[in-house]
């Protein structure tokens, strides 16, 4: 199984998960034609896709949904909130109502060979969700847009082969950034995003020795960047109530507007 970013960041998101049969893709936060790109470095074409996946339906997720949808006819999967969220966004223009699957939190649902397993996220959005994929005894997870996290989202991380995991800001860095106030307190609030620290702690509790990468994912572009998540976050594991050194990783962090490294597992 491999995972891959085609972008993450607060400007746009687009993961791909994929077998040697099944292909999909996580959020589709960027152009078609970006999109295009991406998959064409792993050498998937769009009509190959047998799915996507989106978190919730803030622009940075789906705001390529409606053009890449139309042209491919792949089957949009997302929890009845944020279907209803997507149908009412105007910008993505009329997708076929055929294309649209509803999925259910803690139901997981089979794709191809891929066994998928959404669950709960706290966002400010409809009814939001992160993303487990299995194949054949392997999992990773798409863990970003969370407020906070509890004993449920760290029990869906558990037993990971990877992660993408969201280190999205730096709290001092918001806090004296360009931001107006209340979206200050919305991106630090409990339906928010996760912090560096948060992220390092998250990771703490996940940890185990048979994880194989990590990636931070779903930095904002004005307040964090790649070398502080980095450093931050293998702080935390250092400092945690763990056997694990922040060396120990195989931690990378997701480029904003470009393909990551493919990471198998």
């Amino acid at each position: 199984m491999r995972l891959c970013s085609i972008a993450s960041g607060s400007s746009g998101n687009c993961i791909y998960i994929g077998s040697d049969t099944t292909h999909i893709l996580i959020d589709t936060g960027i152009s078609k034609k970006k999109i295009e790109e991406g998959l064409d470095v792993l050498g998937v074409k769009g009509e190959e896709l047998k799915g996507i996946f989106i978190t919730h339906e803030h622009s940075d997720h789906i705001q390529g949904l409606g053009v890449f949808s139309r042209k491919y006819k792949v089957p949009i999967y997302a929890t009845p909130g944020t279907l209803k969220g997507i149908k009412a966004c105007k910008s993505l223009g009329k997708i076929e109502e055929g294309l649209y699957h509803e999925v259910h939190t803690d139901e997981p649902l089979t794709v191809g060979d891929l066994k998928v397993c959404p669950f709960v996220i706290s966002h400010d959005a409809n009814e939001p969700s992160g993303y487990r994929v299995e194949h054949e005894g392997k999992a990773v997870a798409v863990a970003t847009d969370l407020g906070k996290y509890d004993e449920y989202i760290v029990e869906n991380l558990k037993n990971l082969d990877g992660v993408l995991l969201e280190a999205n800001h730096d709290v001092h860095m918001l806090e004296v950034g360009p931001y107006p106030y209340p979206l200050k307190r919305r991106v630090l609030g409990d339906r928010g995003h996760l912090s560096n620290e948060l992220s390092g702690r998250l990771l703490c509790d996940i940890l185990h020795k048979n994880l194989k990468f990590v990636m931070l994912g779903h930095l904002s572009k004005e307040n964090n960047y790649a070398a502080l998540a980095y450093e931050t976050v293998k702080l935390e594991v250092s400092l945690g109530d763990n056997p694990f050194q922040g060396e120990d990783l195989n931690l990378t962090v997701a480029v904003r507007d470009c393909i990551s490294d493919i990471m198998i597992v």
